[in-house]
């Protein structure tokens, strides 16, 4: 049947059993009447937009750390401003990647995941350039982070992310990769053969092999039993995990401050969820994405400031900040370390950070 505006298509008479005019009329009616309901079913359809599967949002960790708070409050600013139209699943502990951080980037360009909150040395294994964040002691303090992650350089880590697959929308200050210890450490030497439990990142092995650490992975689990025991003599950790897991009354009743590795959260979308977006449902995730980091960041802070490790301290922790001459031992420790891993993120952007980062003149 073709549909013109308008007209009704009447069948032709056919050689079937003789009716009365009055059925043949109603006949007609009818079939005239379902002609116009076939007609208008395109019609019926037009600006009414689609809704929607559920969006399923990843990230490594739970809402008691900045990274889990971040993903919580972004899917809830989603679902809130969009009515419920946009619904968002948040699936913490890198569930939907095997409980692996370092398989989350992939699964969120290959469409198992739609959205994510990663840490950036997590997602540093398949984009290179993220390792910019993490070298050892390129930068010197929160204050240095966010200027790195508010100007031309996250710019050019973001270009690198989409090259890579995935749009990103957002970043956060995570704040930095501490030291908890069963002995006080307080210079390179007290390193030398020590058993420190890392995530599996191939800058932070690097850093502490050149340290004369002995580096192990194992999951958390673990991690305690051999705390526990003995056999465990620390653990580079934030400080919002060292608290929230009370490694200070588990054995490891030490914290360095030493700002070796800085981390970024990356607020992220799958690229065939965001082109399948309309302009201001773009701009509705992206807004709450970008106020997610702003909450997340300021989170990162307090966890780790001032306050934070004096509670440490009243806890029974023994809080250590190295001082600038400190640090820069351990900096020149590792300074091997630096170059091969800033030959590989990219001279230019790493001098490109290092002019962000200098002190003014």
């Amino acid at each position: 049947m073709v549909c013109f505006p308008g007209s009704v298509q009447t069948p032709a008479p056919t050689r079937a059993l003789p009716i009365s005019p009055l059925m043949r009329r109603a006949l007609v009616a009818a079939i005239a009447l379902g002609s116009v309901l076939v007609c208008a079913l395109p019609a019926l359809g037009q600006g009414v937009p689609p809704v929607p599967r559920e969006w399923k949002l990843s990230t490594a960790l739970g809402p008691a750390y900045p990274q889990g708070k971040a993903a919580e409050i972004w899917a809830a600013l989603i679902r809130e401003r969009s009515a419920g139209r946009l619904n968002v699943a948040l699936f913490p502990g890198a569930t939907l990647a095997q409980r692996d951080p370092a398989r989350e980037f992939a699964a969120l360009r290959d469409g198992r995941i739609d959205l994510a909150v990663g840490s950036t040395a997590a997602w540093a294994l398949q984009v290179q350039e993220l390792n910019l964040i993490a070298l050892p002691w390129l930068v010197p303090d929160a204050a240095g982070l966010d200027r790195l992650l508010e100007g031309a350089v996250a710019s050019r880590l973001a270009e690198s992310v989409q090259a890579a697959g995935v749009v990103p929308l957002a970043w956060a200050n995570a704040g930095f990769h501490e030291l908890a210890t069963r002995r006080a450490v307080h210079a390179p030497a007290d390193l030398k053969g020590v058993l420190l439990r890392v995530a599996a990142t191939p800058l932070l092995l690097d850093t502490l092999l050149a340290l004369g650490v002995r580096p192990a992975t194992m999951d958390a689990a673990a991690a305690m039993v051999a705390q526990r025991n003995g056999a465990l003599d620390g653990e580079v950790i934030s400080v919002a995990a060292y608290r929230t897991s009370r490694l200070y009354a588990e054995g490891l009743p030490h914290l360095l401050v030493w700002g070796a590795h800085a981390d970024a959260l990356l607020f992220a979308v799958n690229r065939a969820v965001w082109d399948g977006l309309s302009d201001p449902d773009r701009d509705l995730v992206r807004q709450a994405a970008r106020e997610a980091a702003v909450q997340a960041s300021a989170l990162a802070r307090k966890q780790a400031d001032a306050a934070a490790l004096a509670e440490l301290a009243r806890e029974g922790a023994t809080v250590t900040r190295l001082t600038p001459s400190g640090k820069q031992r351990f900096k020149e420790a590792s300074r091997a370390v630096y170059e091969r891993w800033a030959a590989l993120v990219g001279a230019d952007l790493v001098h490109a950070a290092e002019a962000a980062l200098a002190p003014p003149r």
